[in-house]
């Protein structure tokens, strides 16, 4: 039966086997508790989350599994989100080979606290999907979407990106890695590219996003931008 419940399931248990493969083979052992931690925490993370979205918004669910740059509808951001979902996998990749050729070392600590970071940040994901049903993994606008201003998004216009940033950065020092950082740092002008392309077409199409541009105008970070 091709429900939606067995559909997300299948895809969420693919990306996690395929995250954890990548994870230990670019490590080359399974002896790697940072690399435990990070994938248990991050699983038991995003399967609670699908959960919870499964019982409550399936149609979100529905939006957000079709996604990556094969769902774009423009070459801009078919390029943007290939190279985000490279970043992505070399976030693992990198600190792996790290873990493997002892390039550098995180105090355990400190992979505690980027853990800690990194299950935060994704409950601030859930916040905003559960704010906005319409926070799709593709940039469109559809029939009934209408302009969100409660919630994150009183204080940022793309609080989904706002939170995804600590994630980013957090996930290589929770692998125990610090060279990881420079993949990571591709995120940021990765996310501005997309929002700015975003934006355009969000003030074009979605009635009402002009004035809210108006009244909140930081797009990713309060104060600041």
């Amino acid at each position: 039966m091709d429900s939606l419940p067995h559909r997300a399931t299948a895809s969420l248990t693919g990306f996690l086997i395929l995250l954890g493969g990548l994870t230990f083979v670019s490590a080359g052992t399974i002896d790697f508790w940072q690399g435990w931690l990070f994938w248990l925490s991050f699983s038991a993370s995003v399967i609670a989350i699908t959960i919870y979205l499964l019982k409550r918004d399936p149609a979100l669910v529905k939006r957000r599994m079709a996604g990556g740059p094969g769902a774009e509808s423009r070459t801009s951001q078919k390029i943007i989100q290939t190279i985000n979902l490279a970043m992505f996998f070399g976030l693992v990749a990198v600190p792996g080979l790290d873990h493997r050729f002892d390039w550098s070392r995180v105090p355990p600590t400190l992979v505690i606290v980027a853990d800690l970071i990194m299950l935060a940040a994704l409950g601030g994901v859930l916040r905003v999907v559960r704010e906005n049903t319409f926070a799709a993994s593709t940039i469109t606008v559809e029939r009934e979407q209408r302009v969100i201003t409660t919630g994150p998004y009183a204080y940022v216009r793309h609080p989904m990106y706002a939170f995804a940033l600590p994630l980013l950065f957090a996930i290589p020092v929770a692998l125990g890695s610090w060279w990881g950082l420079l993949v990571a740092a591709v995120s940021p002008p990765m996310l501005v590219a997309r929002i700015l392309d975003e934006e355009r077409v969000l003030s074009t199409e979605l009635a009402g996003y002009q004035d809210y541009r108006r009244a909140v105008p930081y797009r990713l970070i309060p104060g600041m931008w």
